[in-house]
């Protein structure tokens, strides 16, 4: 499929967000082969020891990566957002070492590789996207490892509500009352390295501090300066006034 309006023009939008594309690298991608395919939440897209063939760019919905101990303990180590791609490592590495579930009900693209690859090839400006595009996503892993590590509760969940509604926002998806968070307290826990009980707990108390507000899902930020604060949180790991290459 390929077409001026391809899903893929959220691939490209990404790309341009650190990197700069001509108008023919822009038309190159779009001119990219895919598929479409919708998956139920739960679904697993790469599983740890996959060969993959493709590399899925997400089109709708939430997904994330995550690593499982022997006796199958689950760490969740990143969570994405439509438009962003899923696996570009695999572009490169042959043999997937962690799993790639979708969190929600989610649209996704798959590219073959090969095209995708020949294609960073052929532009060294499409090339030079997915390399600054790989490196971003290296410096949010850092600073996960960080929050986990070193950061106490009410400081960990902060930060992370904090980092998803700035990259939310840097693709137009949330509103000026906050945003729907699509993770259960397990899926949160999993990613923060707390158990259920715990966030809830600290969920309550960021409640009653007045940091954050909830109906549901959905959370808002009535005072957005303040939760920053409590979580140390700063856009700088996410080079955001990265000058574009």
């Amino acid at each position: 499929m390929t077409s001026p309006s391809s899903p893929l023009a959220l691939l490209v939008r990404k790309l341009e967000t650190h990197a700069v594309l001509d108008a023919g690298d822009r038309a190159a991608l779009l001119a990219l082969p895919y598929t479409l395919r919708t998956y139920d939440p739960s679904s697993y897209l790469v599983r740890e020891g996959d060969a993959p063939e493709q590399c899925a760019v997400l089109l709708t919905g939430f997904a994330y990566r995550q690593k499982l101990t022997g006796s199958g303990m689950r760490q969740i180590v990143s969570l994405h957002i439509p438009g962003e791609p899923l696996d570009f490592q695999h572009l490169f590495l042959d043999v997937a070492d962690h799993n790639v579930q979708t969190l929600t009900r989610a649209d996704v693209a798959t590219i073959p590789r090969t095209a995708l690859r020949e294609l960073a090839r052929k532009r060294a400006s499409i090339g030079n996207a997915i390399f600054i595009n790989t490196l971003v996503e290296g410096s949010i892993f850092r600073e996960w490892i960080l929050n986990v590590g070193r950061r106490d509760a009410r400081s960990r969940l902060a930060h992370f509500l904090c980092e998803f509604a700035i990259r939310l926002d840097m693709q137009g998806l949330t509103g000026a009352d906050g945003y729907e968070l699509p993770m259960s307290q397990e899926q949160l826990g999993d990613a923060l390295g707390l158990t259920a009980v715990h966030v809830n707990r600290t969920i309550k108390s960021l409640e009653q501090d007045g940091l954050i507000n909830r109906n549901r899902r959905r959370i808002g930020f009535p005072q957005w300066d303040a939760l920053r604060e409590l979580a140390d949180f700063s856009t700088r790991y996410l080079h955001l006034a990265q000058q574009k290459l």
